[in-house]
């Protein structure tokens, strides 16, 4: 756990997969030479030849609210398209019982963007139906996912596997009546606001958190691993607007760099988290390694 003013931080991991290092067109082995001290062992294993890469959740307890960010692949969902989320059984409830937070303490579930990712614990199957998993909970949405990933909008023309993510995660929620959309950009609470940050997906957004002078911001999937830190104009093969994702990334960067914000991205193995800096025209990282 992590302290931001009076805001507690603590991830909650569901698994560490491998990613194939066609994950960046531009990566090559004199990539991994040259940032070998960077990448290994945390966020590339070298036996496998594949990078590391954490999916998890950030679990937020403020004066007032419980939030959870990102609710990662979740339990017993098909996934033909994507089969490592397919059938998941994992211990994520129990570690975010551990952390101090019961499904039913959740007041606010954050969704950066609607990837399958970072939407798969909205829900958990009780008697064959997909059921809210925060019961107490008040869900935030981007309006502009909702728009592009609903099988009945944007989303119409793409193959039902795809959409399976939204049709299990997502639908059940607007149809509770749980779900609130936003433009990305307001203010939530007293401690947190929206940053819009297209392009690895249409509506996705950050979440910055402010309190006791501290800042911190959870930056998503604008950044999936540090070399990126290194070449800002790398977009993964992920990203749904590569040219507009590499934009958003240097402008974030820049942003972090600036102000010094804590930088919590959706993904990264540990170190979790860490500070930009500028170099140059570019970048440099410096860990934290005060995230569990």
């Amino acid at each position: 756990m992590l302290k931001i003013g009076q805001v507690e931080v603590t991830r909650i991991e569901e698994v560490v997969l491998h990613e194939q290092t066609s994950l960046f067109a531009e990566w090559t082995d004199a990539t991994l030479d040259q940032y070998r001290d960077l990448m290994v062992p945390s966020f590339y294993d070298v036996e496998a030849g594949a990078f590391r890469v954490s999916i998890h959740s950030w679990l937020l307890k403020t004066p007032k609210e419980t939030i959870l960010i990102d609710t990662c692949g979740g339990n017993h969902k098909d996934r033909p398209a994507s089969p490592r989320f397919h059938q998941l059984n994992t211990p994520y409830l129990e570690r975010l019982k551990a952390a101090g937070a019961s499904p039913a303490d959740v007041t606010t579930v954050i969704c950066t963007h609607l990837h399958i990712d970072h939407v798969g614990w909205n829900t958990h199957l009780v008697d064959g139906q997909w059921v809210p998993t925060f019961p107490n909970a008040k869900y935030i949405f981007p309006r502009i996912e909702v728009e592009w990933r609903d099988p009945k909008r944007g989303a119409k023309e793409k193959p039902p596997a795809v959409n399976l993510p939204f049709v299990d995660s997502v639908q059940p929620i607007i149809d509770a009546g749980m779900a609130t959309l936003v433009e990305s950009n307001e203010r939530f609470g007293d401690e947190i606001d929206f940053i819009p940050t297209p392009g690895h997906a249409p509506g996705m957004m950050a979440v910055r958190l402010r309190s006791g002078g501290k800042e911190a911001v959870f930056v998503a999937d604008v950044t999936h691993l540090p070399i990126q830190i290194y070449h800002p104009g790398w977009s993964t093969k992920y990203c749904e607007d590569q040219l507009l994702a590499a934009q958003t990334r240097r402008r974030m960067f820049e942003y972090l760099a600036d102000n010094r914000s804590l930088m919590f991205p959706g993904h990264y193995n540990r170190p979790h988290g860490g500070y930009l800096s500028r170099r140059g025209g570019g970048f440099t990282f410096t860990p934290t390694e005060r995230v569990p």
